[in-house]
């Protein structure tokens, strides 16, 4: 089987990685022609936090995909969100009939992927260890995570399965017949991670900090995905069941499940989520459109008002203009919002 990795960052680097150093035939593609050119002199080196490697690869540039003679059996797309179309667009002309897409990517791209590809072609796919993009030729691979696959109609196939297969050269992956589930369930985790780079603070702090505001955050997301028809599975530290819906929620049990989970981002070598990093340290946008942003637009298109996820994105927007700093008071404006709302529980006040 081939395998084409288009965004060979934090991500797809690291997967790819592995399943290079592992014998599968992968081929590496970037946007950025010193990464790509860094890939092909020296190498993928994979600064991990239980291992460093360095691997020779196969790199490309983005441009160069129009020359590929034989199709992959499966494209790897991981890049940023806001880039899923353009990306896979400049990929189309090394796609083949055949050539499934896979998104190892954060948000809802599965949609955009079928809407160029056809669903038959697309695959839905979670991750949840932590990476990033140091320079180029080098992949900082932080803690490990839940990975799942999985068809967008929950059928269990021999793709499916192969490409299962190849993946777990990487690590623990998982099959699943709701995909969808995961992902919705990360788009709740995605708001609290969201809302930690509010702030030049690490990840675990602000949660303990801010706990019911966290599981408020989540909850708007959570709403939304009940309009969609779609059960947010459980993954890693992160239990959707417990937080919503909201009468049942126990603070009983909530105070140390969210105690653990702030316990585990701190015990990451990454303790600092990608959001922050995008702003604090690559001056960039966020994927904030294509994650809280998209569930905005989903939320209302259900009639549903989701202020703080609403405050949210304006927030990160203006940080990333420059017009909002980095400061414990932006998540101090939100809990004050979260407050006056009166939205979460009395025991959580």
């Amino acid at each position: 089987m081939r395998y084409l990795v288009v965004g060979s960052g934090a991500i797809g680097g690291t997967v790819g990685a592995y399943m290079a150093r592992a014998g599968e035939d992968v081929t590496f593609v970037d946007k950025d022609r010193d990464h790509v050119e860094a890939m092909r002199r020296e190498g993928l080196t994979i600064q991990g936090y239980a291992e460093t490697f360095t691997i020779p690869v196969k790199a490309m540039h983005l441009e160069e995909l129009q020359d590929v003679k034989t199709p992959p059996d499966f494209l790897l797309l991981a890049v940023k969100a806001q880039h899923t179309r353009e990306a896979l667009l400049a990929a189309m002309p090394a796609v083949g009939p055949h050539t499934a897409v896979v998104s190892l990517q954060n948000g809802l791209n599965e949609r955009t992927i079928a809407e160029i590809c056809g669903a038959a072609r697309t695959i839905g796919c979670f991750v949840n260890f932590s990476a990033d993009y140091l320079g180029p030729g080098l992949v900082h691979y932080g803690s490990s995570g839940a990975l799942y696959l999985g068809e967008l109609d929950g059928s269990d196939t021999e793709r499916l399965r192969t490409l299962g297969e190849a993946m777990a050269k990487f690590g623990k992956v998982e099959l699943t017949n709701n995909i969808w589930g995961y992902l919705w369930g990360k788009l709740g985790y995605a708001n609290m991670l969201f809302a930690t780079a509010l702030a030049d603070a690490k990840m675990g702090d602000v949660t303990l900090r801010y706990q019911p505001l966290m599981l408020e955050l989540a909850c708007e997301v959570y709403d939304v995905a009940a309009r969609e028809g779609v059960r947010p599975e459980a993954f890693d530290t992160i239990t959707p069941q417990l937080y919503w819906p909201r009468e049942a929620q126990d603070w009983a049990v909530l105070g140390p499940a969210l105690q653990h989970m702030a316990a585990w981002q701190l015990s990451s070598q990454k303790t600092k989520s990608g959001i922050w990093r995008d702003l604090a340290v690559r001056h960039r946008r966020t994927e904030v459109d294509e994650q809280p942003g998209k569930v905005l637009e989903i939320g209302r298109g259900h009639g549903l008002a989701m202020p703080l996820t609403s405050r949210l994105v304006g927030m990160i927007k203006e940080i990333e203009d420059g017009s909002r700093a980095m400061s414990w008071r932006n998540i101090d404006e939100l809990e004050e919002l979260r407050q006056a709302g009166a939205l979460s529980s009395p025991e959580a006040r």
